[in-house]
Protein backbone atom coordinates (compact mmCIF):
# COMPACT_ATOMS: atom_id res chain seq x y z
CA UNK A 1 0.00 0.00 0.00
CA UNK A 2 1.07 3.33 -1.50
CA UNK A 3 2.88 5.20 1.99
CA UNK A 4 0.42 8.65 2.79
CA UNK A 5 1.70 12.16 2.12
CA UNK A 6 1.98 12.99 5.54
CA UNK A 7 3.59 9.65 6.94
CA UNK A 8 6.41 10.65 4.73
CA UNK A 9 7.11 13.77 5.53
CA UNK A 10 6.72 12.73 9.16
CA UNK A 11 9.38 10.16 8.38
CA UNK A 12 12.18 12.43 6.76
CA UNK A 13 11.66 14.90 9.71
CA UNK A 14 12.77 11.76 11.68
CA UNK A 15 15.41 11.14 9.60
CA UNK A 16 16.88 13.83 9.45
CA UNK A 17 16.72 14.51 13.08
CA UNK A 18 18.73 11.15 13.03
CA UNK A 19 21.39 12.05 10.27
CA UNK A 20 21.84 14.93 13.34
CA UNK A 21 22.74 13.37 15.80
CA UNK A 22 25.30 11.79 13.64
CA UNK A 23 27.12 14.04 11.62
CA UNK A 24 29.94 13.63 9.80
CA UNK A 25 32.37 15.43 8.04
CA UNK A 26 33.60 15.72 4.31
CA UNK A 27 35.00 12.43 2.43
CA UNK A 28 34.10 10.38 5.80
CA UNK A 29 30.09 10.30 5.83
CA UNK A 30 30.06 6.79 5.62
CA UNK A 31 26.98 6.28 8.09
CA UNK A 32 25.38 8.79 6.66
CA UNK A 33 26.02 7.12 3.24
CA UNK A 34 24.62 3.91 4.60
CA UNK A 35 21.40 5.13 6.23
CA UNK A 36 20.92 6.54 2.59
CA UNK A 37 21.62 4.04 0.40
CA UNK A 38 19.60 1.77 2.90
CA UNK A 39 16.17 4.12 2.89
CA UNK A 40 16.87 3.97 -0.93
CA UNK A 41 16.79 -0.08 -1.11
CA UNK A 42 13.67 -0.38 1.33
CA UNK A 43 11.60 1.27 -1.11
CA UNK A 44 13.09 -0.35 -4.28
CA UNK A 45 14.86 3.04 -5.65
CA UNK A 46 18.05 2.28 -8.22
CA UNK A 47 21.19 3.38 -6.78
CA UNK A 48 24.56 3.43 -7.07
CA UNK A 49 27.64 4.54 -5.16
CA UNK A 50 29.60 8.03 -6.78
CA UNK A 51 32.48 9.69 -5.28
CA UNK A 52 33.52 7.47 -2.37
CA UNK A 53 30.47 8.35 -0.56
CA UNK A 54 27.84 10.06 -2.42
CA UNK A 55 25.13 8.03 -4.30
CA UNK A 56 23.03 8.61 -7.27
CA UNK A 57 19.85 7.16 -7.55
CA UNK A 58 17.38 6.54 -10.57
CA UNK A 59 13.92 6.77 -11.43
CA UNK A 60 12.23 6.27 -14.69
CA UNK A 61 15.60 5.53 -16.10
CA UNK A 62 13.54 4.68 -19.46
CA UNK A 63 11.51 7.72 -19.75
CA UNK A 64 11.79 9.58 -22.58
CA UNK A 65 11.30 12.73 -21.44
CA UNK A 66 13.57 15.93 -20.08
CA UNK A 67 16.28 14.11 -17.59
CA UNK A 68 16.05 16.33 -14.27
CA UNK A 69 18.47 16.13 -12.00
CA UNK A 70 17.81 17.19 -7.79
CA UNK A 71 20.43 17.78 -5.22
CA UNK A 72 21.07 17.17 -1.83
CA UNK A 73 24.03 17.62 -0.05
CA UNK A 74 25.21 15.40 3.34
CA UNK A 75 28.27 16.55 4.97
CA UNK A 76 28.85 18.35 8.24
CA UNK A 77 31.05 21.06 10.00
CA UNK A 78 33.56 20.85 12.74
CA UNK A 79 32.02 22.97 14.38
CA UNK A 80 30.58 22.53 18.27
CA UNK A 81 26.78 22.34 18.61
CA UNK A 82 25.63 23.90 21.56
CA UNK A 83 21.98 23.56 21.08
CA UNK A 84 19.40 21.74 23.78
CA UNK A 85 17.68 19.71 21.58
CA UNK A 86 17.25 16.44 21.50
CA UNK A 87 18.53 15.84 18.16
CA UNK A 88 21.77 17.54 19.33
CA UNK A 89 24.79 16.19 17.72
CA UNK A 90 26.41 13.41 19.80
CA UNK A 91 29.82 13.83 18.06
CA UNK A 92 32.02 16.01 19.61
CA UNK A 93 33.48 18.92 17.25
CA UNK A 94 30.89 17.68 14.58
CA UNK A 95 27.74 19.36 13.65
CA UNK A 96 25.67 19.57 11.12
CA UNK A 97 25.37 23.38 11.09
CA UNK A 98 24.20 23.86 7.63
CA UNK A 99 21.25 22.13 7.10
CA UNK A 100 22.65 19.33 5.39
CA UNK A 101 20.83 16.97 7.25
CA UNK A 102 17.15 18.28 6.40
CA UNK A 103 18.54 18.91 2.59
CA UNK A 104 19.20 14.99 2.45
CA UNK A 105 16.13 14.48 4.64
CA UNK A 106 13.99 16.45 2.10
CA UNK A 107 15.55 14.66 -1.08
CA UNK A 108 15.17 11.33 0.56
CA UNK A 109 10.95 11.64 0.94
CA UNK A 110 11.08 13.12 -3.01
CA UNK A 111 12.35 9.87 -3.37
CA UNK A 112 9.92 8.53 -1.86
CA UNK A 113 7.02 10.21 -3.14
CA UNK A 114 8.16 9.58 -6.64
CA UNK A 115 9.29 5.95 -6.40
CA UNK A 116 5.56 5.56 -5.96
CA UNK A 117 4.81 7.88 -9.23
CA UNK A 118 6.90 6.64 -11.04
CA UNK A 119 5.03 5.81 -13.91
CA UNK A 120 3.57 9.36 -14.23
CA UNK A 121 7.26 10.78 -14.39
CA UNK A 122 7.91 12.04 -17.86
CA UNK A 123 11.19 11.73 -18.23
CA UNK A 124 13.73 10.15 -15.97
CA UNK A 125 15.06 11.95 -12.49
CA UNK A 126 18.34 11.76 -11.09
CA UNK A 127 18.85 11.92 -7.23
CA UNK A 128 22.23 13.26 -6.19
CA UNK A 129 23.60 12.79 -2.84
CA UNK A 130 26.41 14.49 -2.73
CA UNK A 131 29.45 14.74 -0.11
CA UNK A 132 31.80 16.99 0.95
CA UNK A 133 30.12 20.54 -0.18
CA UNK A 134 32.14 22.32 2.71
CA UNK A 135 35.30 22.89 0.84
CA UNK A 136 35.59 19.74 -0.53
CA UNK A 137 35.03 19.99 -4.24
CA UNK A 138 32.31 17.06 -3.38
CA UNK A 139 30.13 18.28 -6.51
CA UNK A 140 33.75 18.25 -9.12
CA UNK A 141 34.04 14.82 -7.82
CA UNK A 142 30.42 13.38 -8.52
CA UNK A 143 30.84 14.79 -12.08
CA UNK A 144 33.95 13.06 -12.67
CA UNK A 145 32.29 10.02 -11.55
CA UNK A 146 29.37 10.34 -14.50
CA UNK A 147 26.47 11.88 -12.01
CA UNK A 148 25.42 14.23 -14.64
CA UNK A 149 25.68 11.39 -17.48
CA UNK A 150 22.16 12.50 -19.65
CA UNK A 151 20.98 14.68 -17.40
CA UNK A 152 19.04 18.10 -19.22
CA UNK A 153 18.86 20.30 -16.26
CA UNK A 154 19.28 20.04 -12.39
CA UNK A 155 18.31 22.26 -9.57
CA UNK A 156 19.44 22.63 -5.66
CA UNK A 157 18.61 24.99 -2.64
CA UNK A 158 19.76 25.82 0.31
CA UNK A 159 17.55 27.12 3.65
CA UNK A 160 17.87 30.06 4.53
CA UNK A 161 18.45 31.75 8.13
CA UNK A 162 18.66 35.46 7.48
CA UNK A 163 15.10 35.32 5.09
CA UNK A 164 11.58 34.76 6.45
CA UNK A 165 10.16 31.47 5.95
CA UNK A 166 9.52 30.54 3.21
CA UNK A 167 10.35 33.35 0.81
CA UNK A 168 12.54 32.29 -1.88
CA UNK A 169 15.44 34.22 -3.74
CA UNK A 170 16.34 32.28 -6.72
CA UNK A 171 17.44 35.20 -9.89
CA UNK A 172 18.17 35.12 -13.31
CA UNK A 173 22.06 35.14 -13.28
CA UNK A 174 24.45 34.96 -10.23
CA UNK A 175 22.81 33.84 -6.69
CA UNK A 176 25.74 33.27 -4.44
CA UNK A 177 29.70 34.38 -4.92
CA UNK A 178 33.26 32.54 -5.31
CA UNK A 179 35.60 32.43 -2.89
CA UNK A 180 39.17 31.20 -1.80
CA UNK A 181 41.30 31.31 0.96
CA UNK A 182 44.50 32.06 1.83
CA UNK A 183 47.12 31.60 4.58
CA UNK A 184 49.84 34.46 5.27
CA UNK A 185 53.02 33.34 7.21
CA UNK A 186 54.43 35.87 9.01
CA UNK A 187 58.19 35.17 9.49
CA UNK A 188 60.39 37.42 12.17
CA UNK A 189 62.98 37.10 14.76
CA UNK A 190 61.87 35.78 18.53
CA UNK A 191 63.38 36.91 21.39
CA UNK A 192 62.72 38.03 25.17
CA UNK A 193 59.63 40.62 25.18
CA UNK A 194 61.88 43.25 27.04
CA UNK A 195 64.38 43.39 23.99
CA UNK A 196 61.93 44.36 21.53
CA UNK A 197 64.76 46.47 19.99
CA UNK A 198 66.75 42.90 19.65
CA UNK A 199 63.67 40.94 17.56
CA UNK A 200 61.46 41.59 14.63
CA UNK A 201 57.88 40.89 15.91
CA UNK A 202 55.72 38.88 13.69
CA UNK A 203 52.85 39.64 15.87
CA UNK A 204 53.27 43.67 15.14
CA UNK A 205 53.22 42.67 11.51
CA UNK A 206 50.45 40.45 11.37
CA UNK A 207 48.56 43.23 12.95
CA UNK A 208 49.07 45.65 10.40
CA UNK A 209 49.10 43.13 7.52
CA UNK A 210 45.55 42.66 8.94
CA UNK A 211 44.64 46.17 8.68
CA UNK A 212 46.03 47.20 5.47
CA UNK A 213 44.13 44.31 4.06
CA UNK A 214 40.65 45.70 5.11
CA UNK A 215 41.74 48.66 2.38
CA UNK A 216 42.09 46.06 -1.03
CA UNK A 217 37.89 46.25 -0.91
CA UNK A 218 37.04 49.43 0.24
CA UNK A 219 39.96 51.27 -1.67
CA UNK A 220 41.02 49.13 -4.38
CA UNK A 221 37.93 48.04 -6.20
CA UNK A 222 35.24 49.91 -7.17
CA UNK A 223 31.94 50.53 -4.69
CA UNK A 224 29.55 49.14 -7.11
CA UNK A 225 31.55 45.59 -7.23
CA UNK A 226 30.49 43.33 -4.63
CA UNK A 227 33.08 41.48 -2.71
CA UNK A 228 34.36 40.50 0.77
CA UNK A 229 37.71 39.73 1.94
CA UNK A 230 38.03 38.71 5.61
CA UNK A 231 41.02 37.83 7.71
CA UNK A 232 39.45 35.07 10.32
CA UNK A 233 42.45 34.00 12.15
CA UNK A 234 45.91 34.87 13.32
CA UNK A 235 47.54 32.47 15.26
CA UNK A 236 51.50 32.99 16.86
CA UNK A 237 51.54 30.72 20.34
CA UNK A 238 53.96 31.97 22.37
CA UNK A 239 54.49 32.80 26.20
CA UNK A 240 53.67 36.02 27.82
CA UNK A 241 57.31 37.12 27.97
CA UNK A 242 58.21 35.93 24.58
CA UNK A 243 57.93 37.57 20.96
CA UNK A 244 57.27 34.62 18.61
CA UNK A 245 59.66 33.66 15.50
CA UNK A 246 56.17 34.01 13.26
CA UNK A 247 52.32 34.60 12.81
CA UNK A 248 50.24 32.89 10.73
CA UNK A 249 47.21 34.72 9.49
CA UNK A 250 44.31 33.21 7.68
CA UNK A 251 41.30 34.18 5.84
CA UNK A 252 39.12 34.05 3.05
CA UNK A 253 37.65 36.08 -0.05
CA UNK A 254 34.02 35.87 -1.61
CA UNK A 255 33.94 36.88 -5.43
CA UNK A 256 31.02 37.47 -8.34
CA UNK A 257 33.82 36.79 -11.09
CA UNK A 258 37.52 35.30 -12.00
CA UNK A 259 38.20 39.16 -12.48
CA UNK A 260 37.67 40.20 -9.47
CA UNK A 261 39.49 36.81 -7.60
CA UNK A 262 42.60 37.97 -9.38
CA UNK A 263 42.39 41.35 -8.73
CA UNK A 264 41.85 40.75 -4.73
CA UNK A 265 44.71 37.66 -5.04
CA UNK A 266 47.11 39.94 -6.32
CA UNK A 267 46.31 42.42 -3.72
CA UNK A 268 46.73 40.10 -0.92
CA UNK A 269 49.72 39.20 -1.96
CA UNK A 270 51.39 42.57 -2.65
CA UNK A 271 49.97 44.70 0.72
CA UNK A 272 51.23 41.19 2.77
CA UNK A 273 54.39 41.36 1.51
CA UNK A 274 55.02 45.18 1.37
CA UNK A 275 53.52 45.81 4.76
CA UNK A 276 55.41 42.99 6.12
CA UNK A 277 58.90 44.13 4.37
CA UNK A 278 58.39 47.78 6.33
CA UNK A 279 58.53 45.90 9.48
CA UNK A 280 61.78 43.91 8.84
CA UNK A 281 59.79 41.17 8.56
CA UNK A 282 59.52 38.12 5.64
CA UNK A 283 56.16 37.43 4.20
CA UNK A 284 55.01 33.79 2.44
CA UNK A 285 51.25 33.96 0.90
CA UNK A 286 49.15 30.64 0.01
CA UNK A 287 46.10 30.90 -1.73
CA UNK A 288 43.94 28.62 -2.66
CA UNK A 289 41.03 29.09 -4.90
CA UNK A 290 37.71 26.95 -3.96
CA UNK A 291 34.57 27.95 -5.84
CA UNK A 292 33.35 29.53 -8.60
CA UNK A 293 30.24 32.07 -8.40
CA UNK A 294 26.79 30.07 -8.32
CA UNK A 295 24.88 31.23 -11.79
CA UNK A 296 21.61 30.38 -12.24
CA UNK A 297 20.66 29.72 -16.09
CA UNK A 298 17.44 31.82 -16.77
CA UNK A 299 14.86 29.94 -17.96
CA UNK A 300 15.48 27.32 -15.15
CA UNK A 301 15.49 29.55 -12.43
CA UNK A 302 11.96 31.07 -13.94
CA UNK A 303 10.96 27.45 -13.85
CA UNK A 304 11.43 27.01 -10.32
CA UNK A 305 10.64 30.66 -9.31
CA UNK A 306 6.96 29.63 -11.41
CA UNK A 307 6.39 26.51 -9.04
CA UNK A 308 6.57 28.06 -5.85
CA UNK A 309 4.50 30.60 -6.67
CA UNK A 310 2.22 28.20 -8.13
CA UNK A 311 2.42 26.12 -4.74
CA UNK A 312 2.53 29.45 -1.89
CA UNK A 313 2.06 32.10 -3.70
CA UNK A 314 2.70 35.28 -6.12
CA UNK A 315 4.73 36.83 -2.82
CA UNK A 316 6.59 34.01 -1.78
CA UNK A 317 9.38 35.16 -4.08
CA UNK A 318 11.12 37.46 -2.85
CA UNK A 319 13.14 39.70 -5.85
CA UNK A 320 13.80 42.69 -3.42
CA UNK A 321 17.03 40.69 -1.27
CA UNK A 322 20.34 42.14 -2.82
CA UNK A 323 22.49 39.59 -4.40
CA UNK A 324 24.40 38.13 -4.84
CA UNK A 325 24.51 36.16 -1.22
CA UNK A 326 28.21 36.44 0.00
CA UNK A 327 28.26 32.72 0.68
CA UNK A 328 29.82 30.33 -1.62
CA UNK A 329 28.54 26.85 -3.15
CA UNK A 330 30.17 23.56 -4.73
CA UNK A 331 26.57 23.61 -6.75
CA UNK A 332 28.62 25.99 -8.92
CA UNK A 333 30.50 23.17 -11.00
CA UNK A 334 27.00 21.42 -12.00
CA UNK A 335 25.62 24.77 -13.65
CA UNK A 336 28.89 24.94 -15.50
CA UNK A 337 28.07 21.60 -16.75
CA UNK A 338 24.13 21.50 -17.71
CA UNK A 339 21.48 24.15 -17.42
CA UNK A 340 19.45 24.49 -13.92
CA UNK A 341 18.97 26.67 -11.12
CA UNK A 342 19.73 27.16 -7.40
CA UNK A 343 17.26 28.52 -4.72
CA UNK A 344 17.51 29.73 -1.08
CA UNK A 345 14.44 29.40 0.69
CA UNK A 346 13.92 31.19 4.28
CA UNK A 347 14.00 29.42 7.26
CA UNK A 348 12.96 32.06 9.73
CA UNK A 349 9.64 31.24 11.67
CA UNK A 350 10.35 33.27 14.77
CA UNK A 351 10.29 29.68 16.37
CA UNK A 352 14.31 29.66 16.63
CA UNK A 353 15.33 29.35 13.18
CA UNK A 354 17.36 32.51 13.35
CA UNK A 355 20.26 31.35 13.91
CA UNK A 356 22.78 31.73 11.11
CA UNK A 357 24.50 28.60 9.37
CA UNK A 358 27.96 27.79 10.61
CA UNK A 359 26.59 28.87 13.90
CA UNK A 360 26.86 26.78 16.99
CA UNK A 361 23.41 27.48 17.96
CA UNK A 362 22.34 26.59 14.53
CA UNK A 363 19.14 24.45 14.03
CA UNK A 364 17.49 23.23 10.73
CA UNK A 365 13.91 24.26 10.41
CA UNK A 366 12.00 20.85 9.39
CA UNK A 367 9.12 23.08 8.12
CA UNK A 368 11.12 23.17 5.25
CA UNK A 369 10.96 19.32 4.34
CA UNK A 370 7.67 19.21 3.25
CA UNK A 371 7.82 22.77 1.10
CA UNK A 372 11.30 22.04 -0.89
CA UNK A 373 9.77 18.37 -1.84
CA UNK A 374 6.40 19.84 -3.30
CA UNK A 375 8.49 22.03 -5.52
CA UNK A 376 11.21 19.30 -6.44
CA UNK A 377 7.85 16.87 -7.24
CA UNK A 378 6.49 19.70 -9.48
CA UNK A 379 9.38 20.19 -10.83
CA UNK A 380 9.30 17.27 -12.66
CA UNK A 381 5.81 17.01 -13.07
CA UNK A 382 4.64 14.94 -10.07
CA UNK A 383 1.51 16.42 -8.15
CA UNK A 384 1.26 16.45 -4.06
CA UNK A 385 -1.13 16.91 -1.74
CA UNK A 386 -1.75 20.83 -0.33
CA UNK A 387 -1.08 21.38 3.18
CA UNK A 388 -1.31 24.89 5.40
CA UNK A 389 2.24 26.22 5.44
CA UNK A 390 1.46 28.90 8.38
CA UNK A 391 0.39 25.61 10.83
CA UNK A 392 2.55 22.84 9.59
CA UNK A 393 4.92 21.79 12.23
CA UNK A 394 7.25 19.20 13.20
Amino acid sequence: MPAQWQDIVDSAITLRRQLHTYPELGWQEQRTAETIRDYLNKHAIRWRPCASTGTVATLNPGGTGKHIALRGDIDALPIREQTDKDWRSTVDGCMHACGHDGHTATLMATAHWLKQREDELPGPVTLLFQPAEEGGHGAREMIADGALEGVNEIFGWHNWPAIPYGKMVCPDGIVMCGNGTFTIKVIGKGGHASQPELCRDPVLGACAINIALQQAVSRRLPPQQAAVLSVTSIEAPSAATVIPSEAILGGSIRVPNETTRDTLNTLIREISQHTAASYGLECEVDIQPRYQATINHPQQAQRFRQQWQTLYGADSVDTQLPTPIMASEDFSYYLREVPGAFALIGADDGQGHDAPCHNPHYDFNDRLIPMVCRAYAGLVGIHTPAFDTSAESA
